[in-house]
């Protein structure tokens, strides 16, 4: 659920609220992200702890490589996109330019998100095919 909601956000949304502009695509990115955050950090969570219950139970190791991936997602988020969201979700006014230079950046740092969650989803699978 995490990779695909990453990737929907990655391929569709973000290019589409860039394109409607500095002031609206940030209006949009205020009202998508506290509508998105609650779901992803807890998809990104329960994968997480289900692939290092997988691992445990079955000590194969591309369980824990893929809850480690999407493990990393959370404190990447913390870390390096979170001053970012705050300047978004701020009130304070931003000019045009700097609006869309954040929404850029976001965009960037949110794809390292989209390929944790590709990675992970590719570690289940082989995890699941190596029986």
């Amino acid at each position: 659920m995490f990779a695909s909601w990453a990737l929907y956000v990655s391929l569709v949304e973000h290019p589409a609220r860039l394109e409607s502009g500095a002031g609206p695509g940030r209006a949009q990115f205020r009202s998508s992200y506290r509508r998105a955050a609650p779901w992803q950090a807890s998809f990104a969570l329960i994968a997480c702890l289900g692939g290092a219950l997988a691992a445990a139970v079955s000590r194969r190791w591309p369980w824990l490589v893929g809850a480690l991936a999407i493990g990393a997602a959370v404190p990447f988020t913390f870390v390096a996109i979170m001053p970012t969201n705050h300047t978004l979700l701020s009130g304070g006014p931003l000019g045009d330019d700097e609006a869309r230079r954040l929404l850029r950046r976001w965009g960037r740092l949110h794809a390292v998100r989209t390929v944790l969650g590709v990675v992970a989803v590719a570690a289940f699978l082989l995890a699941l095919g190596d029986r």
